[in-house]
């Protein structure tokens, strides 16, 4: 096998071939949720037996794909305390797009990345895991969009999961096509320019990257069909030393830490103010407004929630002390007490996916039930901040 030829076959347009320095690399673009796409996985492989399998995966998404029980290892608690939910909810939205699609298919979204693991551990072919890790991926691409375009990317996702269109196979191959993904990557360039780097072109860096790392002379690369592109643009430059770049999270800036203090500074120092320059009685009357403008919001937001009674009474309790400082959040008060005291089962973690694709589903799943807590006693924490805020400033300058 060795001085066979790489490729020994003819292949459809999905199969690249690229070569760095004496390395062969047959590079297949799939779609996530196709089953042509499987068979040309397991096809290529079983063929060319090559010296490692690179795939488009990090060692959490393999885990996800790999591991039957995962949910019973998430610790929901520890996510919650690691300010992770976000993250959860959207990648629980991603998924659930993605299984929507590859529902109508009678295909599992990444079945042809799983697919081409177990090709290649049948065939005692190693397999390198070539993509970054997903936590880094999205937290990345969040804290580099502004709220607005945070705004904007969410309302998208959301949209995505009431979407009924149908797809088929034929519809996927057009989608395969480069000139038809370059449009939609132009297309989300245009945009959110920020969310398509992280999500895509930095993906292509360390994709491209990893893929010239990997072990052996003869390597076949499984990769989305949208990575394509962008990794035959970089394959021949040595972008290495930018890796630890597109690895790290980027630190909140100076300006937001600044702002996050400065309010509760404000706020505290006002209500001190006010105490001297017109006595006791009007700064406890501007404090008891405070506690009542954040507690009450917030806990309409748990009500709203249908969030248990403790919940609703936590909540309610937080919500004064935690907008005066911007390390935690009421609606993480909120969500850790929802889990303490009404916690989803695994079964709820299992159809969380088909759950949120309907409003009833987001009530009646106790996980999405704990993403509505989190979501609207933020909502309400922040209502509160503002309406209390203005009415304690109204007060010291009038």
């Amino acid at each position: 096998m060795a001085n066979q030829s790489f490729p020994s076959y003819d292949y459809p347009s999905d199969v690249h071939t690229l070569s760095h320095e004496g390395k062969t690399i047959l590079l297949i673009g799939t779609a996530h949720i196709s089953q042509e796409s499987i068979d040309l996985v397991e096809t290529v492989i079983s063929q060319e037996k090559p010296d490692c399998v690179c795939i488009e995966l990090d060692e959490k998404r393999y885990a996800s794909l790999t591991q039957k029980k995962k949910w019973q290892s998430l610790d929901l608690k520890q996510i919650i305390k690691d300010k992770q939910l976000s993250t959860l909810m959207i990648n629980l939205l991603m998924a659930s797009y993605q299984k929507r699609l590859g529902g109508q298919l009678g295909v599992k979204p990444g079945a042809e990345l799983l697919a081409a693991a177990n090709t290649a551990t049948a065939n005692d072919i190693p397999i390198a895991l070539c993509d970054r890790d997903v936590r880094i991926t999205l937290r990345r691409a969040w804290k580099s969009t502004s709220f607005f375009k945070k705004g904007y990317l969410l309302a998208t996702i959301f949209a995505s999961l009431f979407d009924s269109t149908e797809i088929s196979e034929e519809k996927l191959a057009e989608m395969k096509q480069k000139d038809v993904l370059a449009d939609l990557m132009d297309e989300m360039g245009t945009a959110l320019p920020d969310v398509k780097r992280v999500l895509i072109d930095e993906r292509d860096i360390y994709l491209s990257e990893k893929i010239k790392e990997a072990p052996g002379k003869r390597l076949v690369a499984v990769v989305g069909a949208g990575h394509v592109s962008g990794i035959k643009t970089v394959f021949q430059q040595d972008l290495s030393t930018g890796m630890d770049i597109i690895t790290a999270i980027p630190p909140v800036s100076k300006i937001w830490k600044t702002i996050g203090w400065s309010i509760p500074l404000l706020i505290i120092g006002s209500i001190l103010t006010i105490g001297i320059q017109k006595g006791m009685d009007a700064a406890w009357a501007n404090l008891l407004y405070w506690i009542l403008a954040n507690s009450i919001p917030t806990a309409i937001g748990g009500m709203l929630a249908l969030a248990n009674p403790l919940t609703i009474i936590g909540a309610f309790l937080a919500a004064p002390v935690t907008s005066l400082t911007p390390v935690i959040g009421a609606g993480y008060v909120a969500a850790f007490i929802q889990v303490m005291r009404t916690p989803p089962v695994v079964k709820e973690f299992e159809t969380a996916g088909n759950d949120m694709r309907t409003v009833k589903g987001w009530w009646k799943n106790k996980l999405l039930r704990v993403f509505l807590v989190f979501l609207f006693t933020g909502l309400g924490s922040s209502v509160g901040t503002y309406v209390g805020g203005y009415e304690i400033i109204k007060n010291l300058i009038s």
